[in-house]
């Protein structure tokens, strides 16, 4: 897990090394200086010091702390580029592999999950970091040059410290031990509120048509309050930390303070005086400050220790597409061939979604594709571009098995206007130019006119330059259609995907859409799943899907006659026009 993290670092070692340099100077810094203070108490206490020798320890006290304020400050922004460096390219990286993705891993992971992992996760793997770099690394060099100091001032009452220090470190230790768990169990629910919250403004229309506020509220309110309830739990564990520091401080200094005036008062020699003794606590509180300081760097790591682990399963997750060795780059034509196809989302899966499909379509026809809810009509387009792989059998486009194209080559020939159209914040014109970056004005006026988009587009004040909200909530779902179709033309597939793609548009918008595709791009292969028979009665050929399989192909005429299936949807439409007119 460290490994894979680490790889984040990059351009940032250089400051993750300087901040804990910086930090020893700093440390080693601060432990001289209660020393040097004893010496010149010491110097006062002879009874006639020379004032050059109070200054000569003065400006020592003064370069000492003006060096460890420089050393602190470095060590602060060092460690600073560091950690939200890292965090930075932790995002980036989470991103950048979640893009590579496919729809069998999206599936695994939910959207409100890879959500809270690119934001709360990656933040408390940033702080922990930043404390490893500074705070992790001063507080146990504090600990062992405080030590070090103290035995050089107290001898062998720095033993006091030794003692302690184990006890206030088992009794922290035990208490992140039993904190842990609690941690672990609090991402979820993260995840379980993420998800609640973002199906609630996502579908925030929906929900004021039913009247569900009162519903939601509820349903956020309870997923909040357990994960209150999980916090609260690990915050009162982990408030036992100060009670315990309180108590270990004051243990430990009472216990020095009564050693130490006994052997003042009692030794003879000079071994232990004032001085000494007033900097020996000095030493005590850096102790032990340390030991508190590593039990927050400890706490917090704890915490992003899960964090950690649901950032590194995302990173070390694999797509299950792969580019071959020798890829083929170049989509001869629209052809398409099912061969046996048999498909399962899952390998886990007992049932196919689709069961020996075997289909054969020419570059250039228009296949029309009707079908109940259920029946796999998606499924089956899903495999032309290789958003899923088939468990059985093959699919060929242009004569080549889609799994040896180049995935970019391939999705770049088969365009897909998906169910649910998807419109970017941004302009119409940078929207459209999702379908070809290099597209020029010309061509996008010429796609938008072919999918009957144009004229709405110029009734807009600004025209193609009009801003597009997030989601497209300013355009009707006719126009998001018709713009998420030209953006589609743009890419000059030789296969077009119209997965519903037309439902929000009226019939006469519909037909003109279909006519300018037959004179305008006669070559590429159409495919129009639709529930209208309407959308796919002037079809080159129909294929009427059910449970799955193909239930039969021919065209609009002999479909009625023969198909059962298709002739109910028919006459329902028929009757269904009929009785509005009336």
């Amino acid at each position: 897990m460290l490994k894979t993290l680490a790889k984040s670092i990059r351009e940032y070692k250089t400051a993750s090394i300087l901040s804990p340099l910086f930090v020893t100077i700093e440390v080693i810094l601060e432990c001289l200086m209660p020393f040097v203070i004893s010496m010149l108490v010491e110097v006062i206490e002879s009874g006639d010091p020379e004032m050059a020798e109070i200054w000569k320890y003065a400006g020592i006290l003064v370069a000492i702390a003006v060096a460890s304020l420089v050393a602190g400050t470095l060590a602060g922004a060092f460690c600073a580029r560091a950690s939200t460096g890292f965090a930075k390219n932790l995002r980036k990286d989470l991103y950048y592999h979640i893009q590579d993705f496919s729809f069998e891993n999206i599936d695994k992971f939910s959207t409100p999950s890879l959500v809270t992992r690119m934001t709360t996760d990656v933040t408390n793997v940033q702080m922990s970091y930043m404390m490893i770099v500074r705070l992790a690394i001063r507080a146990p060099l504090m600990v062992i040059f405080s030590f070090i100091m103290a035995f050089v001032m107290g001898g062998d009452l720095a033993w006091i410290f030794l003692a302690v220090v184990p006890l206030v470190a088992i009794a922290l230790f035990a208490i992140m031990y039993k904190v842990m768990p609690t941690f672990r169990r609090l991402f979820h629910k993260y995840d379980d509120m993420n998800e609640s919250v973002q199906e609630n403004v996502g579908g925030i229309r929906v929900v004021k048509a039913y009247v569900r506020e009162e519903y939601e509220k509820k349903k956020f309110a309870k997923t909040s309050t357990a994960l209150m309830k999980d916090f609260t739990k690990a915050e009162r564990l982990l408030a036992w930390n100060d009670p315990i520091m309180q108590f270990a401080f004051y243990g430990v200094l009472s216990s020095v303070l009564f050693v130490g005036s006994y052997l003042i008062m009692t030794v003879g020699e000079p071994a232990y005086n004032v001085a000494k003794v007033s900097q020996l606590i000095v030493y005590g509180m850096q102790i032990l400050s340390s030991v508190m300081m590593f039990s927050m760097v400890f706490a917090m790591i704890a915490m992003s220790m899960e964090s950690a682990r649901r950032i590194v399963e995302i990173l070390q997750e694999k797509s299950t597409l792969h580019d071959p060795e020798n890829p083929v780059f170049e989509v001869k034509d629209g052809s398409i061939d099912f061969d046996h196809v048999n498909f399962k989302y899952s390998p886990t899966a007992e049932k196919y979604v689709l069961s020996d499909i075997d289909l054969h379509i020419k570059s250039g026809e228009t296949i029309g594709i009707i079908g109940g809810t259920g029946s796999s009509k998606t499924s089956l387009v899903n495999l032309l571009s290789r958003l899923y792989d088939v468990t059985e059998g093959s699919v060929k486009v242009g004569g080549v098995d889609v799994r040896q194209y180049d995935l970019k080559a391939l999705r770049n020939q088969v365009a897909v206007v998906l169910q649910k159209n998807v419109l970017f914040s941004g302009t119409i014109k940078e929207n459209l130019r999702w379908g070809n970056p290099d597209a020029t004005d010309e061509e996008l006026v010429e796609a938008c006119k072919l999918a009957q988009a144009d004229e709405f587009v110029r009734g807009f004040p600004k025209g193609y330059d009009t801003y597009i909200e997030q989601g497209g909530t300013n355009v009707s779902g006719g126009q998001k259609q018709r713009l998420c179709i030209a953006r589609a033309l743009l890419k000059k597939p030789k296969i077009l995907v119209l997965d519903d793609s037309t439902s929000a548009v009226d019939t006469h918008t519909d037909a003109l859409i279909r006519k300018a595709f037959r004179d305008y791009i006669p070559t590429t292969t159409k495919i129009i799943i639709a529930q209208r028979i309407s959308s796919v009665e002037d079809a080159d050929r129909i294929i009427v899907m059910d449970g799955g399989k193909i239930n039969a192909i021919g065209k609009h005429e002999d479909l009625i006659k023969t198909n059962p299936i298709y002739a109910e949807v028919y006459h329902s439409q028929v009757k269904g026009a009929g009785s509005d007119e009336n």
